[in-house]
């Protein structure tokens, strides 16, 4: 028993610093908008999103292994994704699904229902934004990792 919780511990610890803020922001209320406390220069935002980037990379890379899932065939899908979720990892301070429609992102990233990985890919390996597949997926490739200079090469000129 004492193995497999040592076992299930290094799994898990580094996965929670993948959902940890690259810095925590603190929020404030004003007329029910949400606005992070602090404003990062241009540069500060740079270097925390390339951050955040390399930490969703390496949280990716992990969640294929545990889920016994793969990455789409075409690697610039994936790219897109990881780096919408950290582009959210660090104006929302939680890595919120880029590929869904939000009346509200900040509710919803404190709600966590959408907060990769989510709830539908926890409980059914459902994954809308084709992040994680499963074989039986038309669009599922044969890769289980994607380096860092694949997902800024993969999504050069997008952001969110």
């Amino acid at each position: 028993m004492k193995v497999f919780l040592s076992f299930v511990a290094l799994l898990v610890l580094p996965l929670t610093q993948a959902f940890m803020p690259v810095s925590k922001p603190s929020f404030g209320r004003v007329g029910g908008t949400v606005y992070m406390a602090k404003e990062m220069t241009p540069e500060e935002e740079e270097i925390a999103v390339e951050k955040a980037t390399k930490a969703m990379t390496a949280f990716t890379n992990k969640y294929l292994q545990i889920s016994d899932t793969k990455l789409c065939a075409d690697k610039s899908v994936p790219a897109v994704v990881i780096k919408g979720l950290a582009e959210h990892k660090v104006t929302l301070g939680a890595p919120l699904c880029p590929c869904r429609f939000y009346d509200d992102k900040e509710k919803e990233a404190k709600d966590g229902y959408w907060n990769c990985p989510c709830v539908p890919m926890r409980e059914r390996q459902e994954c809308h934004c084709m992040l994680f597949l499963t074989d039986d997926n038309d669009f599922v490739g044969e890769e289980t990792n994607i380096t860092f200079d694949e997902v800024i090469e993969g999504s050069q000129g997008m952001s969110m």
